[in-house]
């Protein structure tokens, strides 16, 4: 089963990681200079910053723009051949950093496990098997795979477009991949057949005990399908008629009822964000206007109850493999009626799935800055250090770092993605990079990060320069308001990683603009243009 797919996207779009998170992609063009020379250490507040050792003079033009006049520039850059410290503005001062968090999250698991780690997702199974039919339950027990084989492309890569299904809601333009996001569980259902399971009378469960958590007041859980999330792929018709409107994966018992009208192709497109009916809880509803003419449109409803949702996706899978199930396929999850985790464990596998190897996974999470991916990489290493709860990951990504060398009071982090509060300094940054740098598995590390003007959230950032495929740096934003002078407030942009320069150098950077403000929302798009010529002109000019 392929899936509904979409395919345009704006030249100028943004990416929001979250309430209040963006990390905006847009494009511009650059002139570079030369500068040389080792850098010193430069303090100053952004307004009128003359000069910084090391930094071309055509970045304090973009630096010294009156939107960041009260705000704050930090920069740190060091060739990692030389160890040179070539450009250093604040490098010590912490700053929030947004969803550059992930380099830390991401990176502790990469550290810890390499990128060919892998985890499997078993189906197990209670009971006696006698003629074919299993008198005991199946038992899904979710290990924190992100994909579930729904991204795999057939060369075993991951699969992913540069605006994501996760940023659907608050931003037009998200695409999807034409993989089957239920080919993990069609998998498993076809495995438990060819064990010779035909009939299940008992239940289906979804054990989801591995880690608990909650990113942004939503759950991150061992079982993830489809990001679970639940596409609404909206296709206009013929001006003045209703749209076209499809729900995917289709599980029940969910429904979707759509008042969405095409409107004349001259108009825009307005759509709600999708919500559960008042009168039905597996009901979603969806309204507004498509333009006559356009592109499919995008919007996803977030899953309340994942391990519910998966639960009956399996038994559906198994219906379609040939597997009878004789319990109730919508009926909630049971997870209360599961014995002990050991005694799960301990059970016979009928059915395993391997996930993609963690480099693709780090791909996927980097390539769009997928939040809850980067949450799960933090829960599975509290499950590994033998602890349920996600928060505890944080002081085993904090001992991974120190014991690879990471000075870790250079950061004070709050979680794995980049929400709100989490602090870095640029140089701790770099530091990290460079860790990276020094490793064997050192390029596909730096490939997992997006491209200047190629990928994922730099897709169309400086995209026509000289610099574009030379920067592969993370992303980062925060955006925030001004309600008082009626302003929309940058808390941070950020964008950091490794480059090879003009020169043939190779450098790791960080760059992080803290408090510009902007009038409209179209303004803030000028952040991520003047951050990416800010990193394009360094790599012209070493």
């Amino acid at each position: 089963m392929s899936r509904p797919t979409t395919t345009a996207r704006p030249a100028r779009t943004g990416l929001l990681r979250g309430v209040g998170i963006a990390a905006i992609v847009a494009s511009a063009s650059l002139t570079a200079g030369c500068v040389g020379g080792t850098a010193g250490t430069t303090s100053t507040p952004t307004a009128g910053i003359s000069s910084v050792p090391g930094l071309p003079d055509a970045a304090l033009t973009v630096m010294n723009q009156p939107q960041f006049s009260s705000g704050r520039w930090s920069i740190s850059a060091k060739d990692l051949d030389t160890g040179e410290t070539l450009i250093n503005l604040d490098g010590d001062k912490l700053a929030e950093p947004g969803s550059f968090v992930k380099t830390y999250s991401a990176g502790a698991a990469w550290v810890k496990w390499g990128p060919d780690h892998t985890v499997t997702t078993p189906v197990k199974q209670s009971g006696t098997v006698a003629d074919g039919t299993l008198t005991g339950d199946l038992i899904l027990v979710g290990q924190g795979d992100l994909t579930m084989g729904g991204r795999t492309k057939a060369d075993g890569t991951v699969d992913f477009t540069n605006l994501d299904h996760n940023d659907a809601n608050p931003l037009p333009g998200a695409t999807l991949t034409p993989e089957d996001p239920l080919t993990g569980l069609n998998n498993l259902a076809a495995q438990v057949k060819a064990s010779g399971i035909t009939a299940v009378n008992g239940d289906v469960i979804v054990d989801d005990r591995l880690f608990s958590g909650t990113l942004d007041k939503k759950p991150v859980t061992p079982i993830i399908i489809n990001q679970n999330l639940l596409d609404i792929v909206i296709t206009p018709g013929a001006e003045g008629k209703p749209a076209t409107a499809a729900l995917t994966p289709a599980v029940a018992p969910w429904k979707l009822v759509s008042d969405v009208q095409t409107v004349d192709a001259g108009k825009s497109t307005e759509l709600s964000n999708p919500k559960v009916s008042p009168d039905d809880p597996n009901t979603i509803l969806i309204s507004g206007t498509v333009a006559a003419g356009s592109q499919p449109a995008l919007k996803v409803y977030e899953l309340e109850d994942p391990a519910t949702f998966a639960r009956t996706a399996l038994i559906e899978a198994l219906q379609r493999a040939g597997v009878s199930v004789s319990a109730n396929p919508t009926a909630p999850n049971r997870e209360q009626s599961l014995p002990a985790r050991a005694a799960v464990t301990a059970l016979s596998s009928a059915a395993e799935l391997v996930s993609l190897p963690l480099g693709e996974e780090v791909k996927y999470v980097m390539k769009i800055s997928y939040n809850r991916g980067a949450q799960a990489l933090l829960c599975r290493l509290a499950a590994d250090a033998g602890e349920s709860k996600c928060d505890d990951g944080l002081p085993v990504m904090q001992s991974i770092w120190a014991t690879a060398g990471l000075d870790t009071l250079g950061a004070s982090l709050v979680d794995g993605s980049g929400l709100d509060g989490n602090f870095i300094t640029p140089r701790n940054a770099v530091d990290i990079q460079t860790i990276m740098a020094k490793r064997p598995d050192a390029k596909r590390w730096r490939d997992t990060l997006p491209i200047l003007g190629v990928d994922g959230s730099l897709a169309d950032v400086q995209a026509g320069s000289e610099a574009a495929g030379k920067v592969f740096a993370k992303t980062g934003t925060l955006l925030g308001s001004d309600a008082f002078n009626g302003r929309f407030r940058l808390v941070t942009k950020t964008l950091g990683g490794v480059m090879d320069t003009k020169k043939g150098r190779h450098l790791a950077f960080t760059i992080i603009v803290n408090h510009g403000f902007y009038k409209d929302l179209a303004g803030v798009f000028e952040a991520n243009d003047d951050v990416g010529k800010v990193a394009a002109l360094i790599q012209q000019a070493y």
